[in-house]
């Protein structure tokens, strides 16, 4: 345990930082969205292009993978949908946020690093492509295409059937303009033709990308600095258990049902299901009005994920020899 312990304390002690810093007037919640921006739209796609080009196309794209996460994170997604609407009666948007929250970790800001200390930065880019390809072309813009649907937002005098479609083209079309994305993709060509950066381009891409994993912890700290969880006790525990234990037990099971793949993968599959919400996951749900749901879900994950995140891993290497 304590082996564990010091591969998963580091992450919350950069994260504590962030989290102190903002609370002692060193930095406002607002300069977190600004360092975010910087992480979302150079540091990781940076990371995502190193990860992806210096490696062979078929080392890099694991259709197992890739099948094991969709799996999981779309049973984990309907899971939270079905509970939201079935159990707790609440509107068709507030349970596509539920169903967001346990499906769609903060695989950039909180997975990578993680990963990155048990198998080195080059193996954790790689499971956090193949993670983010699902992520955004799947999970997402399933769960912003269900709530946008209940809304209208996506056209008035509609069926809810053909909002959601408007939606999930919207959504869609969101992803084009994904600088993320475009470093999967870059990242990709370069892979496929076996290309390389010329020298000094190939550093200065190597500077953005190593920002990424303590910046990255920094912010998701500093973002939960000032949010309260009371008076949404219920909901909140539901949302946690579904993203720690729902989430990364459906990954597993995939993984242990589909083709063998690289334990590494396999590994960094379940590690990746089993941390907390994406960081952007209040700001996503407050064009519903559900963000004091989603901002409190993501404090208790958050804080609940230190224990589980030990076990997580702990468990996967012991079942994944």
């Amino acid at each position: 345990m304590l082996s564990i312990l010091a591969i998963t304390g580091p992450i919350y002690l950069v994260a504590a930082i962030g989290f102190l810093c903002t609370r002692a007037g060193l930095f406002e919640r607002g300069d977190m969205r600004v360092l975010g921006k910087f992480v979302v739209n150079l540091a990781l796609p940076a990371l995502l292009f190193n990860a992806l080009s210096q490696r062979s196309f078929a080392e890099v794209l694991n259709p197992v993978f890739i099948a094991a996460y969709a799996l999981g994170s779309v049973g984990a997604n309907l899971a939270g949908v079905l509970w939201a609407r079935k159990v707790a009666g609440k509107p068709l948007s507030a349970a596509a946020i539920v169903g967001m929250g346990m499906s769609c970790p903060n695989s950039g800001f909180i997975g990578f690093p993680l990963v990155a200390q048990l198998f080195g930065p080059v193996h954790a880019g790689i499971g956090l492509a193949l993670a983010m390809l699902v992520e955004n072309f799947l999970t997402l813009p399933l769960s912003l295409a269900l709530a946008d649907s209940d809304t209208g937002d996506a056209g008035a005098g509609q069926t809810r059937g053909q909002r959601l479609r408007a939606a999930l083209r919207q959504s869609l079309r969101g992803i084009v303009r994904n600088p993320m994305i475009w470093g999967i993709a870059l990242g990709l060509l370069f892979s496929l033709g076996g290309w390389r950066l010329p020298q000094p381009a190939a550093r200065t891409v190597d500077l953005f990308a190593a920002a990424c994993a303590s910046l990255g912890l920094f912010v998701i700290g500093g973002s939960l600095a000032g949010i309260s969880s009371r008076g949404l006790v219920r909901d909140v525990a539901v949302i946690a258990a579904g993203k720690l234990l729902l989430h990364p037990l459906l990954v597993l099971a995939a993984v242990l049902l589909l083709p063998p793949m690289p334990r590494e993968l396999q590994v960094m599959a379940v590690v990746m299901a089993a941390v907390p919400m994406l960081g952007i996951y209040p700001v996503l749900a407050q064009k519903h009005g559900h963000d004091a749901m989603a901002a409190a879900a993501q404090l208790a994950t958050t804080l609940a994920s230190f224990f589980t995140l030990a076990l997580a891993v702990g468990a996967a290497q012991a079942l994944l020899r």
